[in-house]
């Protein structure tokens, strides 16, 4: 595999990431604790290996630089920014997220997840739209 391969491998675990976010919510949602544990902790282990790899990549390539024109790039901007945003704020919530459920501290887990969950379900889809935008010109749009 060579550093070029990893944009795709970046998408790939964000799009899992987002499976395993969902799944999670719906076994939470079912009363299924400890597989709703296993799925949230799956989650955080592919979100951690998506920015291990996410900056291993850019750290070698540098920025790439978005050439499109029209109505796409406006919208990809628009998207990129929100993205990039909230993903910075989703670092420390899912952190202390996981780490209040870890501890049993349900409640705070509650609250804090209500805002957590959603924020990280639009940094996971978003990601994978950056990227079918950024190196699959030909495929959307």
């Amino acid at each position: 595999m060579s550093v070029h391969d990893l944009p795709a491998v970046n998408a790939t675990l964000n799009g899992l990431s987002g499976v395993l976010l969902i799944a999670g919510y719906l076994l939470m949602r079912a009363h299924r604790i400890d597989q709703h544990r296993r799925f949230m902790i799956a989650a955080f282990v592919t979100s951690s290996l998506f920015l291990i790899s996410y900056l291993g990549y850019h750290a070698q390539v540098g920025s790439v630089r978005f050439t499109r024109q029209g109505f796409v790039r406006p919208l990809y901007l628009t998207i990129l920014i929100t993205h990039v945003t909230l993903a910075a704020a989703i670092v420390p919530l899912a952190i202390v997220t996981l780490s209040l459920g870890l501890k049993a501290r349900y409640p705070q887990h509650r609250r804090i997840a209500r805002w957590t969950l959603p924020i990280w379900l639009y940094v996971s889809v978003t990601g994978v739209l950056v990227y079918v935008l950024l190196y699959q010109p030909t495929w959307l749009l």
